[in-house]
């Protein structure tokens, strides 16, 4: 059987608080845990007004305290925004309160738009060209190999498992150089998917924490009882990303029935492309797109995220994958 995990990003619905979608995620992940998923991963993103994750960190130690033996972390951090020391201290901490269940997944885009990235970073002048030589430092800190001249208290000797995470060639190449897990965004970046993997597998290097690749793969996953409520239940995720693209960032809305026969060509075309890395239906249809995806890609482990406006049909739709997962 292929290993599971859960991406949330915690979303803010129309109508709802931070604290309602933060309360979600601890019940989530609780959920999670029992059905069997390996991680519970949130993102770090900036400046948007439907994602309540942006405190990544606090959010796992949230996350954390509510489950026991589920791994928790980050997919991922995005590490121009900060200094590696500030990250080892951050996840040693957390690895402190929760040993051996702390992942961290790295990116080196922004999570936010150009102005906001620019609040963030004041006075840093990062821009992602150093994101390699920052994961060695951060290596560093928590191997305690003196290379820093700096101990990183916690941190150091801390058992965080490290990965990269990417939408394009970079980040396959450098988790291949490093010998590193890596972690494509296929949920909503899918075009250079079989690429990637092929780059990441074919000139992956053994290291001290992985003697072979591991690749996981982002997959969407709207399931419910029927395959018309799914579309239904679907359209929420759907109106996001047409308003992304539009560059009008909202908070999770409402489904709306038919809400694909209300888009124009283009917007049709570009929902096909940015969810082409999904599943839509009831159990047997969401089984079924699962294992062609599965047997298109070897992926070693998928990491399933599931946006839905009501938050026990979002329970639902995780049950449904996990019990699709277990038959494969």
């Amino acid at each position: 059987m292929t290993a599971y995990s859960l991406l949330d990003l915690v979303p803010i619905v129309q109508g709802g608080t931070a604290g309602q979608a933060l309360a979600n995620a601890a019940d989530l992940a609780r959920h999670a845990e029992t059905l069997g998923f390996t991680r519970y991963w949130v993102a770090e993103h900036h400046g948007m007004e439907g994602i309540a994750s942006a405190a990544t960190a606090v959010v796992i130690a949230h996350v954390g305290a509510a489950t026991s033996t589920i791994r928790i972390g980050a997919g991922g951090i995005m590490l121009p925004n900060h200094s590696p020391l500030q990250v080892a201290e951050q996840f040693g901490t957390l690895d402190a309160l929760f040993p051996g269940r702390v992942d961290l997944g790295l990116g080196r885009a922004p999570g936010s738009d150009q102005r906001v990235s620019a609040a963030i970073r004041r006075g840093m002048g990062g821009d992602g060209s150093e994101f390699p030589q920052d994961v060695v430092e951060l290596q560093s800190y928590f191997a305690d190999d003196g290379r820093t001249g700096i101990r990183a208290t916690p941190g150091a000797g801390a058992d965080v498992k490290l990965w990269i995470l990417g939408s394009s060639l970079f980040g396959a190449q450098l988790a291949a150089a490093l010998g590193l897990p890596y972690a494509f965004a296929s949920h909503f970046a899918p075009g250079l998917l079989d690429e990637a993997g092929d780059v990441y597998r074919r000139n992956f290097r053994p290291s001290a924490v992985l003697e072979k690749p591991h690749l996981m793969l982002g997959f969407n996953v709207f399931g419910a009882a029927t395959d018309d409520e799914a579309e239904y239940l679907a359209s929420s995720q759907q109106q996001a990303f047409v308003a992304i693209r539009t560059g009008k960032g909202i908070q999770l809305p409402p489904p709306v029935r038919g809400y694909r026969e209300t888009l124009g060509g283009q917007g049709n075309a570009m929902l096909e492309q940015v969810l082409s890395a999904s599943a839509i239906g009831g159990p047997a249809k969401v089984r079924e797109q699962l294992a062609a995806f599965l047997a298109r890609t070897g992926a070693d482990e998928l990491i399933l995220t599931s946006a839905m406006f009501d938050h026990d049909a979002r329970r639902k739709s995780l049950t449904i994958a996990a019990e699709a997962m277990q038959s494969l």
